[in-house]
This record gives structure tokens, C-alpha cells and sequence, in this order.
């Protein structure tokens, strides 16, 4: 008998990374559920951003589809990746399937949510308070990652999550951490997008800190700063997080 060979590639570090890469400096994302009514796929785009553990959220209205979808069956897929120039398919992309958990002004996750939500996509704020908008919380459960061509590889939810026992309690000091970063090193922000090739611009600035990395923004361009290993104890934080200016080559 003749096996075909696998398309997947066995899943490494380098594949771990550009996934939760992709996940974390996404602005937006095709969103799929099954309809309530014909159960057939239903595909919408939606704004995105991340969690403190690494989820990725949305910010939904009660009147959309997709919301009432989610709050009949929680399984949706995510659609994660920027085309570029050229060929489309030529890009990574990332594609989730997630379990969605909705999130009201009553659960605790609200309050850290709306604000790593703002900061990523400010003009939110002229409806984030809306009584009929809610945010989700799209829980990985598997991925699948399309690096390039020849490039395929599968991941468990949990490489695409933050899963620290310090989350919570970074949550709580993340604005203070993020500026006690910027008053000791001023050139931080345009060091870190130096290294990573981003656009010229001297507006960019930190939207998001968790344990494994900071994010980026300037006008519609975002990017990601992954820490390598990322943060430990958080008692370790400030030690850690002082180096990062000599750590970037």
C-alpha cells in the first residue's frame, strides 16, 4: 500500500510563535458560525483584539447575526492573516475554531476587556456602551496554521493562549507597568518597530502588555513584540521588562 505524505509539517517553536503572532497583532478577523435557522456556515468580519490569557475578543452588537448565532451554539471558526501584495494565498494565515463566551457589563472580565479593546481600536468607544453591544471571548480549541507555501501545521488551542498564574494580577498594573516603561526608556516604541521592519511614523504606540509580549499601533498598522521566554513570576515583571531595551539586536 502506498501512503501519501503529509501535508503537515510537525509543529515546532517557529510555528508556535508566527501563530500567536498572527492571533495578536490582528485587527480584524473573518468570523464563521452556523446559522440558527438553515445550519449552514455564516461568515462575517468582525474587529478583534486580545484577552490578558491571549484570547482573542469581539466586540458584537445583539442585533447582528453573528451574535445571535454565538448565543445558540457556541462553536465559530476565526480566519486570522493579512493578504499583502501578490498572490493572497501566498500569505500566512491562521484559522481557529474556537468556543465563544459571551461577555456582559455584569462579568468581572468586562471591565480588563473594554479596556484592551479601546486601546486597540479607539473609535469603538463611540458604541462600546451601547445596552445591546456585548463583547465575546473566542476560546482556542484547535488551529491551523498556513505559514507559506509547504508550510502547514496543526496547534492545540492552548499554544495560542497565555496560560500564566500572573494574568490577573498583570492585568490590574498593566497602564503603570506600560508607563514606568516608557518614562525609563523613551526610545522603546520606535526600537522595538525598528526591529520589526514596521512602518516609518513616529506616532506608533503601546496598545496591550500581558505575560508574553506587547503590542503595538499606528493608525490601521499593528505589531507584535513577543518576549522570548515570556515574562515569569510577576514579581519578576519590572526586572524583566527594564532589560527589553537592551535585549532587541
Amino acid at each position: 500500500m502506498n501512503d501519501k505524505p503529509s501535508v503537515l509539517r510537525e509543529t515546532d517553536d517557529e510555528a508556535r510563535r508566527q501563530a500567536r503572532i498572527l492571533l495578536r497583532s490582528a485587527r480584524y478577523a473573518a468570523l464563521a458560525v452556523i446559522d440558527p435557522e438553515t445550519g449552514f456556515p455564516s461568515v462575517s468580519r468582525v474587529l478583534t483584539g486580545t484577552d490578558i490569557d491571549g484570547v482573542p475578543v469581539i466586540l458584537v452588537s445583539g442585533l447582528s447575526a453573528h451574535t445571535k448565532a454565538l448565543s445558540k451554539d457556541p462553536r465559530a471558526s476565526a480566519l486570522f492573516g493579512e493578504p499583502g501584495k501578490g498572490d493572497p494565498l501566498a500569505h500566512p494565515r491562521l484559522s481557529v475554531q474556537c468556543s465563544a463566551e459571551r461577555i456582559d457589563r455584569g462579568n468581572r472580565l468586562h471591565g480588563r476587556i473594554r479596556v484592551r479593546f479601546l486601546a486597540r481600536h479607539p473609535k469603538a468607544k463611540l458604541y462600546v456602551d451601547f445596552p445591546d453591544f456585548c463583547f465575546f471571548r473566542l476560546v482556542p480549541l484547535t488551529a491551523s496554521l498556513n505559514g507559506g507555501f509547504g508550510k502547514a501545521y496543526i496547534l492545540p488551542g492552548d499554544d495560542l493562549m497565555i496560560l500564566s498564574a500572573a494574568n490577573e494580577a498583570l492585568a490590574e498594573q498593566a497602564d503603570a507597568t506600560v508607563r514606568e516603561l516608557l518614562a525609563r526608556y523613551p526610545d522603546i516604541v520606535p526600537t522595538i518597530v525598528g526591529r520589526l521592519n514596521g512602518s516609518g511614523g513616529k506616532n506608533w504606540r503601546i496598545c496591550g502588555l500581558d505575560m508574553a509580549g506587547i503590542d503595538l499601533i499606528w493608525g490601521d498598522e499593528t505589531l507584535r513584540w513577543e518576549f522570548d521566554p515570556p515574562l515569569g513570576d510577576l514579581s519578576d515583571t519590572h526586572t524583566y521588562i527594564s532589560k527589553i531595551a537592551y535585549s532587541i539586536p
